[in-house]
């Protein structure tokens, strides 16, 4: 995963040991390596990729022990979520307001900020459909990575020779 400023993740270790004691949750050395794991990365990983990178560190950590735990920090407001269940959720430590491009091919997820989206009111027809709690613009292309893969990919499958239009003659 990639990681984030070293000392931004202290801060947010700290500040995900404090609001876990704060709630009257004890905070053991498995919940330590979970908030760890989320505090150092500024991707947005998913409960199982939290589990195999924590379990490196902590082979006794259970899937279940990081899903309560994600599940946990989500409600008390320290991490955000991103897709459905069906698509896999993420988990996301930065709070803030922010936006998401998402690489159709890889899936990376990356945030961006613009005040322009940010400014966007929502329609109507949305308000009709329910209360908004937020509202996150995704954006959805290849990365950089990704982008050279695919033109790759399609010059490779096409022909080398472009097939000839045959004639069909007239039959009267």
């Amino acid at each position: 995963m990639q990681k984030s400023d070293p000392g931004r993740s202290e801060q947010r270790l700290d500040h995900f040991a404090k609001v876990v004691r704060d709630a009257g949750v004890k905070v053991t050395h498995q919940r330590l390596e979970i908030f760890r794991e989320l505090a150092t990365t500024e991707q947005h990983p998913t409960a199982e990729a939290v589990f195999r990178a924590v379990q490196r560190r902590v082979p006794t950590v259970s899937l279940d022990t990081v899903y309560r735990t994600l599940w946990m920090l989500r409600d008390l407001g320290l991490v955000a979520t991103l897709g459905t269940k069906g698509e896999g959720v993420r988990f996301d430590v930065n709070i803030d307001r922010h936006h998401h491009y998402v690489c159709m091919r890889c899936g990376l997820v990356r945030d961006f900020e613009s005040r322009t989206l940010d400014g966007l009111r929502l329609p109507e027809s949305v308000k009709a459909l329910g209360s908004v709690v937020e509202a996150q613009v995704e954006v959805r292309g290849l990365c950089a990575e990704c982008t050279p893969k695919m033109k790759t990919a399609k010059s490779s499958t096409k022909p080398a020779v472009t097939p000839q239009r045959t004639q069909r003659k007239k039959t009267s």
